[in-house]
């Protein structure tokens, strides 16, 4: 029966393509993101990339990788892991397995707790059965700000170098 739940899986992903993650966030969701992002970032000195993919590459899916897996190689393939205070974070949704997964680098991660990431998790999960993409992802990005601008604050008269975009990404 593995072959078959592979199979369902290979399915499942091959009948996704960005077309779909355009339609659960059209262009103006879209920009909505990338203001909010802009904004949250002359907070803190923080990073903030949003990835949403339809499906996973089937390289991923032949060697039966996680959507956490993926994650975490987007993490460093876009380079969020590389920031100057070690304190990026990747928000990412994979539509195909409805799997979201929160990504923060080191800096941020070792000054918070896994429940405060679950929760966050299971707001936005909360958003997306509703069908909210754009509620839940903007809630994200205000909740993961809150964290940076706690433990990340600008000084007086410092600005966020903007290492990485703030546009979302779809795959």
């Amino acid at each position: 029966m593995a072959w078959l739940k592979r199979l369902q899986r290979l399915l499942r992903h091959s009948l996704v393509d960005a077309s779909d993650s355009r339609r659960v966030l059209g262009e103006p969701a879209m920009l909505a993101l990338q203001e909010r992002i802009q904004a949250s970032e002359r907070l803190h000195s923080g990073e903030l990339r949003v990835v949403i993919e339809a499906g996973l590459p089937t390289s991923y899916l032949m060697r039966d990788a996680t959507a956490r897996e993926r994650a975490v190689a987007l993490f460093g393939k876009l380079r969020v892991w590389d920031t100057e205070h070690n304190n990026g974070v990747l928000i990412y949704l994979l539509l195909a397995e409805h799997s979201i997964e929160l990504v923060a680098d080191r800096g941020l991660m070792n000054k918070v707790e896994g429940l405060v990431w679950q929760r966050m998790v299971d707001r936005m999960r909360e958003h997306f059965r509703a069908g909210q993409f754009e509620a839940g992802l903007i809630e994200a990005v205000e909740s993961v700000s809150e964290l940076l601008f706690e433990h990340f604050p600008l000084a007086a008269g410092e600005a966020n170098a903007n290492e990485l975009p703030d546009a979302p990404l779809l795959l």
